[in-house]
């Protein structure tokens, strides 16, 4: 089946912060779209029960009071959780623009809370049928100039999707989703990969990615741009596996 005629699934968090291993959720959503059916939109707000620092409100606008309103988090992830594995298990593809990180806090969230993670909610060797918008477009558009070019709004500009509101997990979801069906009908190559073939080519991509990155920051970078001899960046995708001190 090809990517569009099947009910595709987008996934993004909002958070207390960058680093997937110690920041909490405090918001998500879910995108379905396609496969004959209408489009479905979930969201939940999360109580993280940290703090959310100021430069994280600046990105989503998700204060501390408001938080306080939210769904407790074991009830929230738990359901989140659900819904993602359902889904994976009914075949649809779940999207997630940096994939690595949402699936990588969702887990430590899961986690932290002593909830089952979503591998042991899935069926016995399923290989879920996982995109990541980020990791293929560096495959398949390798020599896209300026700094920060990569992120999502210039990647949705460079494929043609427009949004007019951003950093709400819902909007950046649907951002996700609409370039990934950009996407597999710009490079249609990318139907000819089951789900398995299409898992284990983003994993060799996105480690040969960081393993690049990891080589500029220790041989090119100056110091202002966090370059350092021993700098390094893990390229274990989907999930980013607890880290050691100094690791990205």
């Amino acid at each position: 089946m090809k990517f569009a005629d099947a009910r595709r699934l987008a996934f993004d968090t909002e958070t207390t912060g960058p680093n997937p291993a110690e920041d909490r959720i405090v918001t998500a959503a879910l995108i379905a779209r396609g496969g004959g059916l209408p489009d479905r939109a979930m969201s939940w707000l999360i109580n993280p029960g940290i703090p959310i620092p100021a430069e994280a409100t600046e990105v989503h606008g998700i204060d501390d009071a408001t938080a306080a309103t939210g769904a407790a988090p074991a009830e929230a992830l738990d359901d989140i959780a659900d819904h993602l594995a359902r889904a994976l298990a009914y075949g649809m593809p779940l999207i997630a623009f940096n994939l690595s990180f949402d699936w990588t806090i969702l887990s430590r969230d899961l986690e932290r809370h002593g909830l089952s993670p979503i591998a042991d909610r899935l069926p016995a060797g399923l290989v879920p049928g996982l995109v990541d918008p980020h990791v293929i477009d560096k495959q398949v558009d390798r020599y896209v100039k300026g700094s920060g070019m990569r992120k999502l709004k210039p990647t949705a500009e460079r494929y043609g999707v427009e949004l007019t509101d951003w950093h709400t997990a819902e909007a950046d979801a649907l951002a996700a989703l609409l370039i990934a069906e950009a996407q597999f009908e710009k490079y249609p190559h990318l139907n000819d990969l089951d789900p398995a073939q299409l898992f284990a080519a983003q994993r060799a991509w996105r480690a040969e990615q960081q393993a690049g990155l990891q080589e500029w920051f220790r041989t090119k970078a100056t110091p202002e741009q966090g370059g350092d001899p021993q700098k390094v960046i893990r390229g274990e995708w989907p999930l980013i596996p607890h880290q050691q001190d100094g690791d990205l």
